[in-house]
């Protein structure tokens, strides 16, 4: 009873875009790319697929807006007065969490869309380059060297939380880095020489500061050429 009450109500509401791709993250979010169907979709929101259709084309534009909402609301603006390296790690930082509360995120920021929300991201970095006084032929290479990093790191961070969730019994971030370190520990201490020495580091690390260190070497890589 209680069921179809819910469903009742949630038949009631107005079926809009933003109500779909709501559903849509939550979906994805839950179960993947994979778990993102129509006929799911539908059944969530108690609606029937040819509803859906009425506002969204077909799949690829569903993930485009899904990823496209993600990504919009992690583009916050720094705080008044920042610098532009400030700006900088606002943006990247929270493309790197975007993606870590939403692994499925940096997969699609590589698929082409128009327009694509991987824009977004790099127009935001091109202002804030050009803010530090970066000259015009060297623009494109110092906005996509931070593009790069940015979602490598952010996408491999995401896959190593994943990695650890799909442990049976799942295991913690903890755990994970603290079984990664043992394991860089026994290797052959010829041909793992530095590995092996930065082993303590990552059991002890911390995702977030690491990643804002590689931001900072970068801006200041980009300081020094001008």
């Amino acid at each position: 009873m209680a069921t179809r009450t819910r469903r009742t109500e949630r038949r009631e509401e107005p079926l809009s875009r933003e109500r779909i791709v709501e559903t849509a993250v939550e979906l994805l979010d839950r179960s993947g790319e994979s778990g993102l169907t129509f006929r799911a979709l539908a059944q969530h929101l108690a609606t029937g697929p040819g509803a859906i259709y009425w506002h969204v084309a077909n799949k690829d534009e569903l993930l485009g807006a899904a990823t496209d909402a993600v990504i919009t609301g992690t583009l916050t603006a720094a705080a008044p007065g920042s610098t532009p390296q400030q700006a900088v790690r606002t943006l990247a930082l929270g493309v790197f969490d975007a993606i870590d509360a939403h692994p499925w995120v940096g997969a699609q920021l590589a698929r082409p869309s128009s327009p694509s929300p991987l824009l977004r991201v790099m127009e935001g970095l091109g202002r804030q380059v050009r803010a530090l006084g970066v000259p015009e032929p060297e623009l494109f290479r110092s906005a996509s060297a931070l593009l790069h990093y940015i979602l490598g790191v952010s996408n491999q961070n995401a896959a190593n939380a994943v990695a650890a969730a799909a442990h049976r019994p799942p295991t913690s971030r903890t755990a994970f880095l603290a079984a990664t370190s043992t394991a860089w520990t026994e290797l052959d201490p010829d041909e793992y020489a530095f590995v092996r020495s930065i082993a303590g580091q990552l059991r002890d690390h911390d995702d977030r500061e690491e990643f804002l260190a590689g931001i900072d070497l970068i801006l200041a890589g980009i300081s020094a050429r001008l």
